[in-house]
């Protein structure tokens, strides 16, 4: 019984984090509360991306990339 209620707290913890991550779709919001379009639309996308592939340049032992490391990521990143 034990590992199963284990295994529930488990899935509810995993679940709340995927929920609380928001996409740069979800984020693009005027300030008077209604979604962005057009030209708005299309310069916030391209700087929330930019943004999330920066804070994500990391190498593996947690050290932020740099050079041709950082561009080839970052490349990589915006273009998905």
């Amino acid at each position: 019984m034990k590992h199963i209620l284990v295994a529930v707290a488990a899935v509810l913890f995993a679940m709340g984090g995927a929920l609380a991550q928001e996409s740069c779709e979800t984020k693009a919001v005027g300030s008077n509360g209604k979604p962005l379009a057009g030209a708005a639309k299309t310069s916030f996308m391209k700087k929330c991306v930019a943004d999330d592939c920066q804070a994500k340049a990391v190498s593996k032992d947690g050290k932020p990339l740099a050079g041709a490391a950082k561009a080839s990521f970052l490349k990589k990143c915006q273009a998905s």
